[in-house]
């Protein structure tokens, strides 16, 4: 999804870039203020409170904007994102955006901010007032407005400027220019973002192969935690030390372990296009706290690729693979692989299942030519990434 804030002072020109935005990037228009005056118009209950302190040039109270925001986000299907205007207005307002759309697993990708001077601000506002009969045009209004905007709105750039996707735009030139200004922001949000896929499927199932032919055609950075853990074992450093004990025991490596090497990882790549990751996470728990790492880079998972083997078939491939040179121990026993099976069938369906809420998972035949199931993925990959 593509969530967009468009920002600015009262006259900025928001809504009629909103009105271009909108129908380029096939986006809902989330606009505070024409819901309100819907809601006047209609002379609900909600609108007979807004009218009040609108005609005050006062800005209205958080609960209203959530419940007016809440239900028509529920209202749109099938379109590639959100515009938001006028909203967030207040440093309150930006935290509530971040949960709302926290709730429907995506987040605002940039802040467009329209600067104009208040002088030409004022200007254009009389002139609105004159041409189409607005009582919240007034000069006394318009002052109120403005005054408002300063103590309580312009401290939202602040944190938009911190999470590093606030866009000023120059909004004195012509309408064309403008806009012009404003998408070429949006394609520079749309390169910064990053792409991150979890590979998921029973072992066996080929994930190790498809992923790095993924992230060499992706240009995104493979996160194999299990293969990690093993090379750390390998190199016998003190996380893999901490796993070899766990291990030696048959006990399973306490997620800890598996966080720090992700960590790392992630540092290692602070300009990566996105990650692929496989292995984790392979629990609920595991959902989350990987939902967490990469909430911290502003960033979250975009899609889950299920690789779908049949059950007999993961245990031909195990045991085939258990007679090779580079077989792993666990291959070599057929009771070992049945429980492993079982395992990753009872863990793993609630993973998807934590994942589905968002429409983000996609089931990928995984029997074929090694070709023809990578094409299969890429189909996935390219839908996403679009």
């Amino acid at each position: 999804m593509l969530n967009i804030a468009l920002f600015g002072p009262p006259g900025a020109g928001k809504g009629t870039q909103s009105r271009k935005l909108v129908e380029k990037y096939n986006l809902a228009y989330i606009s505070t203020g024409d819901m309100l005056r819907e809601e006047i118009a209609n002379d609900t209950e909600l609108g007979r409170q807004a009218a009040s302190i609108i005609s005050k040039g006062n800005l209205i109270s958080d609960e209203l904007v959530v419940q007016l925001i809440e239900e028509r986000l529920s209202n749109f299907k099938n379109v590639n994102g959100f515009l938001f205007d006028g909203f967030p207005r207040t440093y309150a307002q930006a935290y509530i955006l971040e949960g709302l759309l926290l709730k429907m697993n995506s987040s605002l990708d940039c802040m467009l901010s329209l600067e104009v001077p208040f002088d030409q601000l004022k200007a254009r506002m009389l002139e609105r007032a004159k041409i189409e009969n607005r009582a919240d045009d007034t000069e006394e209004i318009i002052e109120n407005r403005f005054k408002e905007y300063r103590e309580k709105t312009v401290p939202v750039a602040n944190f938009y400027k911190e999470k590093g996707i606030y866009y000023p735009i120059d909004g004195t030139g012509s309408m064309e220019n403008v806009f012009d200004e404003l998408t070429s922001a949006i394609e520079k949000t749309h390169e910064q973002r990053k792409f991150n896929f979890v590979v998921t499927g029973a072992p066996g199932a080929g994930k190790g192969t498809q992923c790095k032919k993924l992230a060499e055609k992706y240009g995104l950075v493979f996160v194999p935690t299990g293969s990690m853990i093993r090379d750390e074992i390998k190199a016998k450093t003190a996380l893999g030390n901490q796993a070899a004990e766990y291990l030696g025991k048959g006990d399973i490596v306490p997620d800890e372990i598996a966080i720090k090497l992700i960590e790392r990882r992630l540092k290692e790549h602070p300009n990566a296009k996105g990650f692929i990751f496989k292995g984790f996470p392979k629990t609920i728990v595991q959902a989350y706290i990987l939902d967490g790492l990469l909430l911290r880079y502003n960033s979250k998972v975009n899609a889950i690729i299920n690789l779908d083997v049949p059950t007999l078939e993961s245990i031909k491939r195990l045991s085939n693979r258990g007679k090779t040179f580079n077989n792993l121990p666990y291959d070599k026993d057929l009771d070992v692989i049945i429980r492993r099976l079982e395992r990753h069938s009872l863990s793993t369906s609630k993973v998807i299942e934590f994942y589905n809420n968002g429409d983000r998972v996609f089931d990928v035949e995984g029997v074929g030519e090694e070709d023809v199931i990578f094409k299969r993925m890429c189909d996935i990959f390219d839908k996403n990434i679009k």
